[in-house]
C-alpha cells in the first residue's frame, strides 16, 4: 500500500488546514481533517519530502488566487520542469491562469495528488484530470532539490559542490 492511499477521501475545505490545531500524529483522518488545495501540498511536502513550505491564504475570489500563484514570493524557490519527478507541485487550471495545485507521484504511470472542492483528497492520472476538466499549466521543481540549478540566489544557500561552478568560499564542502 503506497502511503498517499491513507489520504484519499480527506474533504476539502476553504478554511482546512490538515489536522485540528497543527497537530500531526501521522494518521491521517477524514473525520477531523480537512485541506484546501495548498495546505494539502504544504502537509505533504512537509511529512513526505521534508520541505517546509509557507502558509498562503486561501481566498474564495478565483481572481485572487490566480495572482497568488502568479505573484507569491515562494515560486522563486521551484523552477518549471518538463518531466516531473515524485514530489513535484503540479499547477493545474481550468481557464486561462492557474488556480489550483497538487503533488505529483510516480504511482500507477504518474498522476497527481491534489485535495479540491468537491472531491477531498484524489488521485488522478493526467487523462483522468483532463476528463474533469483540469489542465497542466507546469511540473515545478523544489530548487534545493538540485541546487546547482537555479538562481544564484538559491545555489548561495547550498554548501555542496556544483560542477560548472566557479570555485568560492560558498561553493565548496565544509569541513567537520
Amino acid at each position: 500500500m503506497h502511503w498517499a492511499e491513507t489520504y484519499l477521501g480527506i474533504p476539502w475545505s476553504v478554511t482546512g488546514e490538515g489536522p485540528p490545531g497543527g497537530e500531526d500524529d501521522g494518521t491521517p483522518d477524514g473525520e477531523t481533517w480537512s485541506f484546501h488545495c495548498w495546505a494539502f501540498v504544504r502537509h505533504i511536502q512537509r511529512q513526505h519530502f521534508g520541505r517546509e513550505l509557507p502558509a498562503i491564504p486561501n481566498p474564495e475570489d478565483v481572481l485572487a488566487i490566480a495572482r497568488g500563484f502568479r505573484d507569491h514570493p515562494e515560486r522563486s524557490r521551484w523552477e518549471q520542469v518538463t518531466l516531473p519527478a515524485e514530489g513535484d507541485c503540479v499547477l493545474m487550471r481550468q481557464a486561462r491562469y492557474p488556480i489550483h495545485v497538487g503533488v505529483w507521484l510516480d504511482v500507477d504511470s504518474g498522476g497527481v495528488l491534489h485535495c479540491s472542492d468537491g472531491v477531498g483528497v484524489t488521485f488522478q492520472g493526467m487523462s483522468s484530470l483532463a476528463l474533469n476538466g483540469w489542465r497542466i499549466d507546469g511540473f515545478h521543481r523544489h530548487l534545493f532539490d538540485d541546487p546547482c540549478r537555479g538562481s544564484a540566489a538559491s545555489r548561495r544557500l547550498f554548501d555542496g559542490p556544483c560542477r560548472g561552478l566557479p570555485d568560492n568560499p560558498s561553493n565548496s564542502l565544509k569541513e567537520n
